[in-house]
């Protein structure tokens, strides 16, 4: 795995169009409010509601979606919009994401679960490389 940490618009064109994307939701699918705002407008709460039923609820999972050719994990890490999630549900999560797709190469995120949902960027930053340490992909964290 290689890991990097840079500035940057994480839908610059040349991330969307060559790296999956990944980012934190609940499982009411609001998408209402930091960063997920920008994935709703990209399709993909569209996607969610119009794929995913209802009884997907609980955390500790994700929800693959493809949205005009970008690919979303979607890490549903608690389950209101007004919930926190857990270093744990995080990590279940991304375990979740890694089984879905073992032949992914290159994955871009922003600092998951660190804006609104105030986990420590250190523990993500450990269990990010944990989860995909050992594997071939790159991963790219790229924030403003």
């Amino acid at each position: 795995m290689t890991f990097t940490e840079e500035h940057g618009d994480l839908f610059a064109e040349e991330i969307i169009q060559n790296y999956a994307l990944c980012h934190c939701i609940s499982s009411d699918f609001a998408l209402g409010a930091g960063i997920a705002t920008q994935f709703a407008k990209m399709g993909v709460k569209k996607q969610l509601c119009n794929n995913f039923p209802k009884q997907w609820q609980g955390r500790g999972y994700c929800l693959m979606t493809e949205t005009n050719g970008v690919v979303v994990g979607n890490l549903v890490t608690k389950e209101r919009c007004f919930h926190k999630p857990t270093l744990e549900t995080l990590r279940q999560s991304l375990e979740d994401f890694r089984v879905q797709s073992p032949e992914m190469k290159h994955l871009a995120m922003p600092k998951i679960g660190c804006g609104l949902d105030r986990l420590e960027w250190a523990d993500v930053r450990d269990i990010i490389k944990e989860v995909f340490g050992g594997m071939d992909i790159e991963v790219i964290v790229r924030f403003l």
